[in-house]
């Protein structure tokens, strides 16, 4: 008889508090306001949920240079850093932050630091919208250092003032790795005052541990532009799945990916909303995948308040 084929489906998985928040902000900001309401960059990273909002009526910009004057522009859940604040006040434009109150933390500690004067090591990856924002705080303290191998590098004036921040969505494997690296060079180095690497993240890498060594594929749903999505691929083919593929769409799934597989790891990344994870239970289901069992390694209960621009008003 056949082994019976089966879905070992993450929890949690999926959307975050930062995310939900975020994509609210766009959803009510256009009813408030109506058409257009200006985004800068992606509000969050995924396809399936900028596309909705472009139907709706969102305009996602580069830069904030591309809103005409005087017009609503919502910055995204991955934050900004002040001098994107002081052109928008230069064009008069009406500003509704939707980043993330963790990446708010983590602003918060970079100007804390740099006003005592600490070297502040960065750990992110180059050109991430999230790491622009942080380092923006306070350039002339800040160094990036994407990954281990760049440790090398890094020069500070004072080995016993120096601190290291991260980017929230990283593995936490690697962001260790990094901070070993960084305490072989610097014994002295500060660790910031709290956990940077976000709980969903983490949360999202812990559950994918848990399956991965039973799994012959792990389906990550996930755009490529999503470093928390791209990470939870990685995480899967360390912790034992024998293969591992990130798609934004059942669609994109290639059916050769299924040969003589009987258990198929599934989750998503933050930023992902539910309807495309049950895309791909529905086309797991029509090759025999029925049998679905939920995997959870935490439950999560956060959530966070809407900018005050869009809050109900108290009666």
């Amino acid at each position: 008889m056949a082994e019976s084929k089966r879905v070992l489906l993450a929890s949690p998985r999926g959307y975050c508090a930062g995310v939900d928040r975020a994509v609210e902000t766009v959803e009510r900001a256009l009813d408030k306001h109506g058409a257009p309401v200006y985004v800068r960059k992606e509000i969050v990273h995924n396809r399936h949920v900028v596309d909705t909002l472009t139907d709706r009526g969102a305009v996602f910009v580069g830069e904030t240079d591309e809103v005409p004057e005087g017009a609503i522009v919502v910055f995204s859940a991955h934050g900004v850093s002040p001098e994107v604040h002081r052109t928008a006040a230069q064009r008069s434009l009406k500003t509704i932050d939707a980043t993330c109150p963790l990446v708010t933390k983590v602003h918060q500690e970079a100007k804390r630091f740099a006003r005592d004067d600490y070297d502040i090591v960065l750990i992110g990856h180059e050109g991430h919208e999230e790491v622009e924002g942080t380092a923006g705080e306070a350039p002339e303290h800040i160094q990036l250092v994407d990954g281990p191998d760049a440790v090398d590098q890094v020069q500070v004036r004072d080995p016993e003032r120096v601190v290291w921040l991260s980017q929230t969505t990283l593995s936490v494997d690697e962001t260790m790795q990094t901070v070993h690296r960084l305490r072989e060079k610097f014994p002295l180095l500060n660790d910031p005052p709290s956990d940077d690497i976000c709980y969903a993240t983490q949360n999202r890498q812990v559950a994918v541990k848990a399956m991965a060594p039973r799994c012959d594929l792990v389906i990550v749903v996930g755009s490529q532009n999503s470093s928390n999505s791209v990470r939870l691929v990685e995480v899967a083919l360390q912790n034992g799945a024998k293969a591992s593929h990130l798609v934004d769409y059942a669609r994109e799934i290639d059916l050769a990916w299924l040969d003589g597989v009987t258990t198929v790891g599934l989750t998503s990344g933050a930023s992902v909303p539910e309807v495309l994870v049950r895309g791909v239970i529905d086309l797991l289901a029509e090759h025999g995948f029925n049998d679905v069992e939920t995997v959870t390694t935490a439950e999560e209960t956060l959530t966070f308040a809407l900018p005050r621009e869009l809050r109900p008003a108290r009666n």
